[in-house]
C-alpha cells in the first residue's frame, strides 16, 4: 500500500494551493479517503475525508474554504485549499480508511497513512 501526497509549498496568506495523494496497493473506490495536519509541536488533526460514496466531512475550521475531491479513475484524493491562513501552517497527510460502519474523524479511524507534504502560509 501507498499514499504518494503532493503539492505542498510556500504560499502568501489569501493564496491558495492544492494538494493530491496518489494512491496504489488497494481497491481505492471502496476506501474512505482523508487528510489530517500537524502543526509544529501540536497533535495530528482531522482535515477532511470523503466516502466512497462522495459524502464529505470538515472540520469546522476549513469548511467553506478547503473543498474534497476524489477520482477513482485516478486513484488520487485531493484538497483544494483557498484563503489560506497562517495558522493553516501544517504537514498535511492523506489516509486511507476501510469501509465501515462509524464516522472517519480521528486518527484512530485510518488504516494506512502517506508520508506528508508541508505547507507554510506567510502572513
Amino acid at each position: 500500500v501507498q499514499l504518494q501526497a503532493s503539492g505542498g509549498g510556500l504560499v502568501q496568506a489569501g493564496g491558495s494551493l492544492r494538494l493530491s495523494c496518489a494512491a496504489s496497493g488497494f481497491t481505492f473506490s471502496a476506501y474512505v479517503m482523508g487528510w489530517f495536519r500537524q502543526a509544529p509541536g501540536k497533535e495530528r488533526e482531522f482535515v477532511a475525508a470523503i466516502g466512497w460514496d462522495s459524502r464529505t466531512y470538515y472540520t469546522d475550521s476549513v469548511k467553506g474554504r478547503f473543498p474534497i475531491s476524489r477520482d477513482n479513475a485516478k486513484n488520487t484524493v485531493y484538497l483544494q485549499m483557498s484563503s489560506l491562513k497562517p495558522e493553516d501552517t501544517a504537514v498535511y497527510y492523506c489516509a486511507a480508511r476501510r469501509q465501515r460502519p462509524g464516522v472517519p474523524l480521528t486518527t484512530y479511524d485510518y488504516d494506512y497513512w502517506g508520508q506528508g507534504t508541508l505547507v507554510t502560509v506567510s502572513s
